[in-house]
């Protein structure tokens, strides 16, 4: 295999508005801009705009000489040398140049200030790559012509295997690729990427998201963010990201939708699922019944400890926690609970009536958010139980819900409480019984 042979390597800035001469030294044009194709590798600059007004391209492959000066060709530049514009290539200073990308490496934001390009040669085949973007000050001073006055600045340069363009483009560039690459931010890495755009390019970047994806990132935003992007969307992806969601989290946004659009939304989800969200939305803001999820472990009396474990197979997806599982009557009336270690220790053949745990801690579903902070607190929980006057049992709220409701309330000093519930609820999960 023949060696790679660097010819030149330059930045984007500045290739840009030099002169091309053909080979007779007639100038022939500037470089308007260069386009490439994006086959999942390095992107390859395939063409030189060299009119302002039109579409014609000039094929790198007749480029002789690449310099500070200008760009030469092998020929002259006539009609019959000339290219079109392909659906598969796009500019890459019309379409990347001062876009803001995704950091896959860094899981944000950045802004692209320049770009850098690589002439290099294999045998008789020349290639132009682009290698990397800038995504630092010195480029954008570069861009300004003042780069003299930064030059203690170093560079600050992102491989191209680490970022995914974000605008749209007038090519058909790979979304699964772009997909494969998104799943490979965290949630919360998305999430934060969201925030930061406006409210375009948000709805741009979530529909590149899968509806599991879609779903994970929003649980981790801000309230008012989740209510702007659902707002904005359209109805029916809405409608299959809340469906998707826990009932409470859906219900959350719901109710700070306007009452058409909310109802609307509602119309389009899944009878069961838009019940269970409708419901959490009648009880009162605070209370612990606004506060609670419907998706919990909830099994039989009459069954054995060998078959709770296959249930909880089945059910534990669905569920938002499976540490505790609760135990009621045919009526649904509370009955007891255990915990999944002392589930996983009994006798197979024991029935869970038989070794469930009596007393069980629960709130009323009209009771308020500090009653249930402090119950939640004084027997170290990870979830808790809700009720109705008759027990039966209604939904659970987990620790995570009730430290979120006192961090929005309290800011800083809710962060000790937050710590301390934690420690205790890790501390008793190995030997605890309510």
């Amino acid at each position: 295999m023949s060696a790679i042979t660097v010819l030149g390597e330059f930045y984007f800035s500045q290739v840009l508005g030099k002169p091309i001469y053909d080979i007779r030294g007639k100038r022939v044009g500037r470089v308007r801009d260069l386009t490439i194709q994006w086959n999942g590798q390095l992107p390859q600059v395939t063409g030189i705009k060299f009119n302002k007004e039109s579409q014609v391209l000039i094929p790198t492959t007749l480029l002789s000489q690449w310099d500070a000066k200008g760009l030469y060709l092998t020929c002259e530049c006539t009609a019959a040398v000339t290219v079109q514009l392909r659906p598969d290539e796009i500019y890459i200073g019309k379409w990347l140049l001062d876009k803001q990308i995704i950091d896959l490496k860094g899981s944000r934001l950045v802004r692209v200030n320049d770009i850098t390009l690589s002439w290099v040669s294999r045998g008789t085949e020349k290639r132009i790559l682009l290698m990397a973007v800038d995504i630092g000050f010195r480029g954008l001073m570069r861009r300004l012509g003042m780069e003299r006055i930064v030059q203690n600045v170093d560079n600050r340069l992102l491989g191209w295997q680490y970022i995914n363009p974000l605008e749209n483009r007038n090519s058909s560039l790979h979304l699964n690729q772009e997909k494969q690459l998104l799943s490979q931010l965290h949630p919360a890495d998305i999430a934060d990427i969201l925030e930061e755009l406006d409210y375009h390019k948000r709805a741009h970047l979530m529909g590149r998201l899968d509806s599991e994806q879609a779903v994970e990132a929003l649980r981790e935003m801000e309230l008012d963010t989740q209510v702007e992007i659902i707002n904005r969307m359209d109805a029916q992806q809405a409608s299959d990201i809340l469906e998707e969601m826990a009932p409470d989290d859906a219900a959350d946004i719901l109710a700070e939708l306007p009452e058409e659009k909310s109802r609307g939304l509602l119309d389009l989800m899944e009878t069961e699922g838009a019940q269970d969200v409708q419901e959490l939305m009648e009880y009162a803001e605070g209370t612990a019944g606004s506060l609670m999820t419907t998706e919990y472990i909830e099994l039989p009396l009459s069954i054995t400890a060998d078959e709770a474990i296959r249930r909880l197979r089945e059910l534990a997806r669905t569920a938002e926690t499976i540490y505790y599982l609760y135990v009621t009557d045919e009526q649904e009336i509370l009955q007891g609970v255990f915990s999944l270690r002392e589930l996983i220790l009994a006798e197979p053949s024991s029935i869970l009536c038989d070794v469930m745990n009596r007393g069980v801690v629960a709130v009323n579903h009209d009771d308020d958010r500090v009653t249930v902070a402090e119950t939640i607190n004084k027997y170290g929980l990870l979830a808790l139980p809700v009720v109705d006057e008759s027990r039966k049992m209604l939904g659970i709220i987990t620790v995570d819900d009730v430290l979120d409701e006192l961090m929005a309330e309290r800011g800083r000093a809710s962060l000790f409480s937050l710590f301390t519930v934690r420690r205790r609820s890790e501390r008793r999960m190995e030997s605890w019984k309510q």
